[in-house]
């Protein structure tokens, strides 16, 4: 298994990610970058991690510049801002405080790819390095400037002419930057959680509608327009509605997919874009196709994981990207997730359209079902699916099969996913049609179809 997953390295500290590890990536990484960017979340072991991987690129001869405690968007923006070769993130984004991680960026701003991360790892396992003599040793400058760089940056790309009422939960993380941008384009903020702390103490890192009820239930009671709520990087966002609902995240991926489209439609000057896309990956929701192509718009499917988002957004006539999980690129602006700007974003799209409720609603909501299989040969499990789909088994008839990510299965009116875990002795099985009794029927059959063949591996 690779070191380094869709979300760069991530685990327990003192046992995946130790000092010695994130030396050993300044090295790799120090080969062939003459500067790099090094930032970090809260966590407490995040300052010994970030000082091993500056000595390892200091170490290889490279320039190393700090920004300190900052957001993972504000690191990958600063890539291109201090001019370096690659940024490093120290962070385990919405994992549990006893983890951290080490993700990596590329002198564009985008999650380093996969080729590259390859390489990196190649040269660890090897001890292949660069290491400079004494006189050649690389520089450090510590840069205080990132984060208002940041806000002046949200605030040049957003445009708020009747400022709503925010709530932020910075959920103890790096968020707080949302607070200061928000105010900047002259909406009225209130905070929670904000007061930065490892531990995260007021609630679980990561924003979903289990862990900020007290983020809706503030909303509501003080009559806020909306609230939002970050992770540990702040690369992530949750939506609160003005009654106190959570969206969810295909909603707000709908939202701002029409949004993005919208406005590239306004940008190019004439009322039209050719062909809007918007990126997302294999298990994004039909109430996500249908929202656009009420605006002559479409859905372009990727891989599961924003890095593989970010790489089509790269591609022509794409304007949007995003995981229903919580992450969401601008490509004009940024290819990395940006929490702080989505929040900038869904205000203004309140401001110019009205209540969240009311946009929320306009988003069809269709019946998904999911569940998980155990297996502990779950690539042998896959492969054997692969097969028995291939030969008719299964929910059908079959329009067409995706296999970039396990396997989606397209009927036309429904659709089902069998995927593996990347982490856990599963597969995952999903489906979803517009008709709740035909969602269900695909459903038990796809998942029959799981446990039929895990039972015979």
């Amino acid at each position: 298994m690779s070191l380094f997953g869709t979300s760069g390295v991530r685990g327990p500290v003192g046992d995946v990610v130790t000092a010695e590890l994130a030396l050993a990536v300044g090295r790799a990484v120090g080969v062939d970058a003459e500067t790099v960017v090094i930032g970090r979340d809260v966590r407490e072991s995040g300052e010994l991690l970030a000082d091993a991987l500056a000595a390892g690129l200091r170490e290889s001869g490279t320039d190393v510049v700090s920004i300190g405690v900052a957001s993972t968007p504000t690191i990958a923006r600063s890539v291109g801002w201090y001019d370096a070769d690659a940024g490093v993130a120290v962070t385990a984004s919405h994992n549990p405080p006893e983890d951290n991680g080490i993700k990596l960026w590329d002198e564009t701003g985008m999650a380093m790819a996969r080729s590259r991360l390859d390489e990196i790892e190649r040269r660890m396992g090897v001890d292949e390095y660069a290491l400079a003599t004494w006189d050649e040793i690389g520089g450090m400058t510590d840069r205080g400037d990132a984060i208002s760089r940041h806000v002046a940056a949200i605030a040049d790309a957003v445009e708020i002419d009747d400022p709503p009422r925010v709530v932020v939960d910075v959920g103890c993380g790096t968020g707080s930057i949302t607070a200061r941008a928000l105010r900047e384009l002259g909406c009225h903020v209130e905070t929670l959680n904000a007061l930065p702390d490892g531990r995260f103490p007021a609630r679980p890192s990561e924003p979903n509608a289990d862990n900020c009820s007290a983020l809706a239930a503030v909303v509501e009671a003080i009559d806020a327009d909306i609230g939002v709520a970050h992770d540990g990087d702040a690369d992530r966002l949750l939506a609160v509605d003005e009654e106190g609902t959570i969206l969810e995240g295909d909603v707000l991926l709908a939202l701002f997919g029409r949004d993005a489209v919208e406005r590239a439609r306004s940008a190019s000057g004439d009322g039209t874009a050719n062909e809007p896309l918007v990126a997302a990956p294999v298990n994004t929701s039909l109430a996500v196709d249908d929202a656009l192509a009420d605006v002559g718009a479409s859905l372009t499917r990727t891989r599961v994981g924003d890095g593989y988002v970010a790489e089509r957004t790269n591609q022509p006539d794409v304007v949007f990207g995003g995981e229903p999980s919580g992450a969401w690129i601008w490509p004009e602006e940024t290819p990395c997730p940006d929490g702080p700007l989505a929040a900038a974003r869904l205000a203004a799209l309140v401001a110019r359209h009205g209540p969240l409720s009311s946009l929320s609603a306009a988003v069809p909501a269709y019946p998904i079902y999911r569940a998980a299989v155990e297996t502990p040969e779950k690539g042998a499990v896959m492969q054997a699916l692969g097969s028995a789909i291939a030969d008719g088994a299964g929910p059908g008839p079959i329009e067409e099969t995706d296999d970039r990510d396990g396997l989606r299965v397209d009927l036309g009116d429904a659709w089902y996913l069998v995927r593996a875990s990347g982490t856990q002795p599963l597969v995952r099985v999903t489906a979803q049609a517009r008709d709740e009794e035909r969602a269900r029927a695909v459903f038990e059959d796809a998942r029959a179809l799981v446990e039929s063949v895990v039972e015979n591996a």
